[in-house]
């Protein structure tokens, strides 16, 4: 049995500040080592609890953040960006589940450090009308390929914010939100022991039952609401985009690898207006 680890780090125990996630300073290098742990917690669970192989993809900004000489070594990892879907790259069809591990609140939205893949960029995403938090993209990225999500940890309002979309999986709450960078937080060393024991189970289920996945219904379309008009400018120059609005672009794409694909694209081009 395969399971996918996506580690974000505003959700790890802990972690309240942008200076948290940002290289090149103390307190970064202190957040890298938390979410480091974390996921080892939940790489040795999911060991525990069955699995025979384990792949984790650094999923936070510059995607070099887990410090691999810290890494439980059973694990593989994708470090480094750009890469084919991005949060989710390297998954497929041949896992039995995926773990969400260190995620946030969508854009505009109560919670620690709440954006939806660049907070510079984006205002809303929505696919089918629904709007999406990280968690909504890659989960229906992930449905798509029939893999469950299993296992998700961030704070409160996270595990609130998904519990109607992936009601089976386990969630592990590691601070409750007091404000977009505040939070009352557990111990680092108790969310990491909840992780392991969630992981564990999480992969036990998976191995005993089948695990319905979170999907969207094709074909898809995508909604961005961008921060400004001049990043909507900037949007609207792809050939098949379409303006909706002096900040809303959208693209018809057939599948959720097109979704990926689309918002990440977008993201990168926004880098040319900061």
């Amino acid at each position: 049995m395969k399971i996918y680890i996506s580690a974000d780090i505003e959700g790890v125990a802990g972690v309240v500040s942008p200076q948290q996630g940002q290289p090149g300073n103390p307190e970064y290098e202190r957040a890298r080592r938390l979410m480091t742990e974390e996921v080892s917690a939940a790489i040795d669970g999911a060991f525990a609890g069955g699995a025979a192989e384990v792949l984790v993809n650094d999923s936070h900004g510059p995607m070099t953040n887990i410090i691999p000489e810290l890494l439980d070594p059973r694990a593989e990892l994708i470090l480094g960006k750009p890469k084919v879907a991005n949060m989710c790259a390297g998954l497929d069809a041949s896992f039995a589940g995926a773990f969400f591990l260190g995620y946030h609140t969508g854009a505009r939205r109560h919670g620690v450090l709440a954006h939806t893949v660049n907070g510079f960029a984006f205002g809303a995403i929505r696919v089918n009308g629904q709007l999406c938090s990280e968690a909504t993209l890659n989960g229906a990225y992930a449905g798509s390929l029939d893999v469950p999500v299993l296992l998700l940890s961030g704070d409160d309002l996270t595990a609130e914010e998904c519990c109607t979309q992936f009601p089976q999986a386990h969630r592990v709450v590691t601070k409750q939100a007091l404000g977009a960078r505040a939070a009352r937080a557990i111990a680092p060393s108790l969310a990491r022991e909840r992780l392991r024991a969630a992981a564990e189970a999480a992969t036990r289920a998976a191995g005993a039952s089948r695990i319905p996945p979170f999907t969207l219904a094709a074909p898809f379309r995508l909604e961005v609401t961008l921060a400004s008009p001049a990043l909507a400018d900037l949007a609207a120059i792809i050939p098949v985009a379409q303006r909706l609005d002096p900040v809303t672009v959208a693209f018809d794409t057939p599948d959720m690898a097109g979704v990926l694909g689309w918002v990440n694209t977008l993201s990168a081009l926004s880098a040319f207006l900061r």
